[in-house]
């Protein structure tokens, strides 16, 4: 059974298709957010994770990945564990960003050495961002946050808050060869 069949039986509430899809996923899931998390936090995220995949999988579109649909809600999970923290706690690191599927070739390495080079490409990428680009970049879509909030956070109306988000989108896609959708 592949993994868009195994999500339809899980919106249909199946948890065998649950425990099998963590069995699939959660130890990629979990080495790369070892990359970003402290080991202790990496079980809770997980856990995050799989519940809102079991509570969201009627919203999956059958020609996503599911890799890459369950990393996306790992990464706003980890967003979501960070921010409970508040500002005392570092924010989260840029690579957590990375969506290799995103990257020229359009799927993720199988290399693990791979997936270095285009974290490495990626955090040469966002060190070209001017400090208020990298900033809207950061709360945008590291921490998750919505427009209206990163415009309070900022200090700046809604409509700066897009164009610097476009030109950072322009010049990550640029910076990493049309990578970026």
């Amino acid at each position: 059974m592949n993994d868009d069949e195994l999500i339809a039986r899980l919106a249909g509430g199946d948890d065998g298709a649950l425990r099998e899809l963590f069995k699939r996923h959660a130890p990629i899931l979990a080495a790369r957010l070892r990359a970003v998390l402290p080991p202790s936090d990496v079980e809770d995220v997980l856990q995050e994770t799989f519940l809102a995949a079991w509570t969201g999988a009627r919203r999956y579109q059958p020609q996503d990945a599911a890799g890459a649909w369950l990393w996306g809600i790992a990464r706003r999970q980890a967003a979501l564990l960070m921010r409970r923290r508040g500002p005392a706690h570092a924010p989260l690191p840029d690579v957590l960003t990375l969506d290799v599927t995103s990257l020229p070739g359009g799927r993720a390495p199988n290399d693990p050495g791979e997936t270095v080079v285009a974290q490495a490409r990626l955090a040469s990428a966002v060190s070209t961002l001017s400090p208020a680009e990298h900033e809207v970049w950061r709360l945008m879509y590291v921490e998750d946050r919505p427009l209206a909030e990163v415009a309070k956070l900022t200090g700046v109306p809604q409509g700066t808050v897009k164009s610097r988000a476009h030109r950072a989108r322009r010049l990550l896609r640029a910076a990493l060869g049309g990578g970026l959708g």
